[in-house]
């Protein structure tokens, strides 16, 4: 069945989840209506493939709107599997701009001499 033919009964569902940036692992499956999140990471092979991702620590979304593992999808909807923050992005942008500061003084330390 090609994605939306219109087929009843039957649901194309993407399932996205980036394990690192700069990759990103989608995988197409046909599922029957009614199923749920959970049946589509369960259908999709992800764990196999990405033994290290652990699905009940994680966020899950459908077009980036946070869901649960019990949403039932709709045709066509994407499946989000978010890794967590490394790091805070508050306290990124704090250390950078910390940074900055510090290369900008020696800077103009350096043009004093």
């Amino acid at each position: 069945m090609a994605p939306g033919d219109g087929a009843a009964g039957a649901l194309a569902i993407s399932v996205a989840y980036s394990p690192r940036a700069g990759e990103v692992d989608v995988c197409e499956l046909t599922l029957p209506a009614g199923s749920c999140v959970a049946d589509a990471l369960r259908e999709s092979g992800l764990t196999q493939r990405h033994p290290a991702l652990d699905l009940a620590a994680v966020a899950l979304g459908v077009w980036g709107s946070f869901v649960s593992a019990d949403h039932v999808l709709r045709d066509r909807d994407r499946v989000e599997v978010y890794r967590p923050l490394r790091v805070d992005p508050k306290e990124a942008r704090r250390r950078r701009q910390l940074q900055q500061r510090e290369q900008a003084a020696s800077a103009r330390k350096a043009r004093r001499r």
